[in-house]
């Protein structure tokens, strides 16, 4: 018996939203791993308009790019004070907001992750922050983009408790898509957030149905963990090139599944010479997992025979351990360009992955449901 993953192909996204939401009437959740430029925000869109056609006004909560563009700042310029975030009022995301008073719910979220308090105005449809008590006080302050992403995270977190819960505002939301929430986070935050959302969405599992994507590893391996006891869907989800044709493959069969996708995108960032200091943290990432699996007690044990093992070791210690972001490449010099290279090249003739065969330019092999 073959133990290649099963792959299914779609030669439209509408062919690709219909299996999801088919998942859906069975299982729990369904999770999908794809890398940046794969079009998951496009596909969160799709499968949230995908109720129009069965003439339903409206059946998703989703938590994508778009509703970060749901708040905006007044930087003061005339005063250059009182800086606020401004909420777009006229979103029906913010169905509830004014009638049940989200504060204490959204701040029991965002301690755990930040120090800033926060106000917000409903008859001026604004938010602002401040730092510090007493007469060390700063109000009116402008976050960090961080800041921002991460505030906004708590106040969906605090919109998916209304749902779960059953509040009248939300009854009409059926399924909830979650797309990257953890963009510009480091990986404590990662696993902290992955946690925190699975605790809530196994809450309200009877209730409702969940997607969520990622293209974050370590976000996406706590979140198979935390719900593999529930029904759920797991899969890898690639585009073929720059064509409309897209595949998922299923992971259940082959255990971090997504990590093997990772090796695939830094072999494409080593061909194109399109090398970031985030792709240093992905290879480590992988050189542990694989040292986990055999056993050894270091990820250096996975860089064999090569000369400069010890080089390549402290090199991979050094250069993996800052807060890079995907969202905010930082492109490598060209020393590190090539002691990348040679660390990718010496893992890859030892440990033999059939990469071309897992991940071929078109699909060849699929099947279409």
């Amino acid at each position: 018996m073959s133990n290649k993953p099963k792959i299914y192909t779609y030669k439209t996204m509408k062919r690709l939203v219909q299996r999801l939401r088919d998942d859906l009437n069975s299982q729990d959740f369904v999770l999908l791993y794809a890398y940046n430029g794969t079009g998951k925000t496009r596909l969160s869109m799709a499968f949230k308009d995908d109720c129009k056609k069965k003439k339903i006004e409206r059946d998703t909560l989703y938590f994508n790019a778009y509703t970060e563009d749901l708040f905006h700042w007044d930087n003061d310029l005339t005063g250059d004070t009182k800086r606020v975030l401004q909420i777009n009022s006229e979103s029906r995301f913010f169905s509830g907001f004014r009638e049940l008073a989200l504060e204490e719910k959204i701040f029991a979220y965002l301690e755990r992750y930040a120090d800033f308090d926060f106000k917000i105005d409903y008859e001026k449809w604004t938010i602002t922050f401040s730092l510090g008590e007493g007469d060390d006080r700063i109000d009116h302050i402008k976050v960090s983009r961080g800041e921002e992403n991460i505030f906004i995270w708590c106040v969906f977190l605090a919109i998916c408790e209304l749902v779960i819960d059953g509040a009248e505002t939300y009854a009409w939301v059926k399924y909830l898509y979650i797309d990257d929430p953890i963009s510009s986070l480091d990986d404590n935050n990662a696993i902290a957030v992955a946690s925190d959302l699975a605790q809530l969405l196994k809450k309200g599992r009877e209730r409702i149905k969940t997607v969520v994507s990622s293209h974050h590893g370590l976000f996406f391996n706590v979140m198979c963990n935390e719900i593999k006891n529930f029904s759920h869907k797991k899969y890898f989800l690639h585009r073929a090139g720059n064509t409309g044709i897209y595949t998922l493959r299923v992971t259940d069969d082959t255990p971090f599944f997504h990590h093997v996708a990772m090796l695939s995108e830094l072999q494409e960032a080593v061909k194109s010479d399109e090398i970031y200091t985030h792709h240093f943290n992905m290879l480590r990432s992988i050189l542990e997992k694989t040292a986990t699996f055999f056993g050894f007690n270091d990820f250096s044990a996975c860089v064999h025979d090569v000369e400069d093992e010890v080089l390549y070791a402290r090199a991979l210690n050094l250069l993996s351990h800052g807060k890079y972001s995907a969202y905010e490449p930082t492109e490598m010099v060209s020393d590190n360009k090539e002691l990348f290279k040679n660390i990718l090249t010496a893992f890859l003739e030892h440990y033999h992955f059939d990469l071309p065969e897992l991940f071929p330019e078109e699909p060849t092999q699929a099947s279409q449901p």
